[in-house]
């Protein structure tokens, strides 16, 4: 079976089932015994230099003698069933060439259709209609079936839906996103425009009580950049013949998604050079939504990666430059975990170089100190002699001169 066919079945059961329940409802509230009722919208709205299609249907009352065959004439009555005292309340009738309104009976009244299209509407038109049937033996109006057109000089604002539940939106999860808006002459539909791509595929379809809507959709999995996403919808109506376009008012709506963590990074602070066996801070930080609710950190180890603290931060004393770029941290909230990468020296030079730097020096200075504590113990060993040993020569002297006398 075709979708027209299946289309086509399904619009039939819905009109059955529409003029079932206007028959129903205009029995319980109509004052009058009508032996003619319709199945239409009770109220539509128009927009001015625009058109405006009536979906329509009669059925006549069980019992009453009515005959497809033959001529039937469909008339259209404003504002007053009793068009005898009021003549000028008879804006429509099929069998005239000229009429006071510009309507056109494009439905088969042999096929029990009185589906209208009304032309070229001005404000004036907002008004309560009637329709009746006319013909040789039978001549009947639905006098419980009133019909509540109303013309607007503004276009009608598009609807913008959300499949899903827009409070709980969540990344990976694919939504389909609708922009629509309701339009009253398919002859002449919106044309539909939003922000999620510059040309969207126009889709008009017929709604179950007969009324037509102009859509426009996409399927989207979302992510964390989606997140704060605003939409914006907007419709162009054209009008006067398609000589000019109203546009309707905007409509938007701003999509808030849940994430897993994203850009999970490390801080080392203090941000001055850090000599060994002073204490660094480690924090770890991300971006998540909702906001990470667990941090966890690792150390590298000869068995692998091992926890060693919870908590954003984690502190420790430097004794060498591997102590920094061993560690990493892993942030958690309910829709997922993102670990760090390792701390990379080189992204942080002055806490290589300092390391590196201070423990230079220091070796310098204790090799200096070496050398001269060294020099000042040989120097004390080699020049602080005995004192006899300074005063042997002139003893030596004085023995030679007394002999030599």
């Amino acid at each position: 079976m075709s979708v027209i066919t299946v289309q086509s079945v399904k619009m039939v059961t819905a009109n059955m089932l529409l003029s079932v329940f206007f028959l129903s409802a205009a029995l319980a509230d109509c004052p009058y015994e009508p032996a003619l009722f319709i199945s239409a919208p009770e109220q539509m709205e128009a927009l001015s230099g625009s058109c405006l299609q009536i979906p329509c249907n009669f059925r006549v009352k069980p019992g009453e003698k009515f005959s497809s065959k033959g001529k039937i004439f469909g008339v259209w009555i404003k504002r007053d069933i009793r068009f005898g005292l009021f003549p000028e309340n008879v804006i429509f009738n099929s069998s005239k060439m000229n009429n006071i309104y510009p309507m056109s009976l494009t439905g088969d009244l042999s096929d029990k259709s009185c589906t209208t299209l009304f032309s070229s509407l001005i404000t004036d038109y907002t008004e309560t209609y009637y329709f009746r049937i006319e013909k040789p033996s039978f001549r009947v109006t639905a006098v419980c079936d009133p019909l509540q057109i109303t013309v607007n000089d503004s276009a009608p604002r598009p609807r913008m839906n959300l499949s899903g539940d827009v409070n709980d939106l969540k990344e990976k999860q694919s939504v389909t996103i609708t922009c629509s808006a309701f339009t009253p002459c398919p002859h002449s539909p919106p044309k539909l425009t939003w922000t999620l791509q510059q040309d969207p595929h126009n889709i008009m379809e017929q709604d179950t009580d007969g009324t037509f809507t102009t859509k426009i959709q996409e399927t989207i999995t979302l992510s964390d950049t989606h997140d704060g996403l605003s939409i914006s919808c907007s419709a162009g109506y054209p009008v006067n013949e398609g000589k000019d376009v109203k546009t309707a008012a905007a409509a938007g709506i701003t999509l808030s998604v849940s994430y897993a963590p994203r850009n999970t990074s490390v801080s080392v602070s203090p941000s001055g050079l850090v000599s060994a066996g002073s204490w660094v801070k480690l924090t770890c930080s991300s971006r998540a939504k909702p906001p990470a609710s667990r941090f966890t950190w690792f150390k590298n180890s000869k068995d692998g990666a091992v926890r060693v603290a919870g908590g954003d931060s984690y502190s420790f004393m430097v004794t060498s430059v591997t102590d920094i770029k061993d560690y990493y941290c892993m942030a958690t909230n309910a829709l997922g975990s993102q670990t760090s990468p390792w701390i990379n020296t080189e992204d942080h030079p002055e806490f290589g170089v300092g390391v590196y730097v201070t423990v230079k020096i220091l070796g310098i200075v204790a090799l200096y100190s070496t050398f001269i504590i060294f020099e000042c113990w040989f120097r004390s060993r080699c020049c602080n002699k005995p004192e006899k040993e300074a005063e042997e020569p002139d003893y030596v002297n004085r023995v030679i001169e007394i002999q030599a006398s």
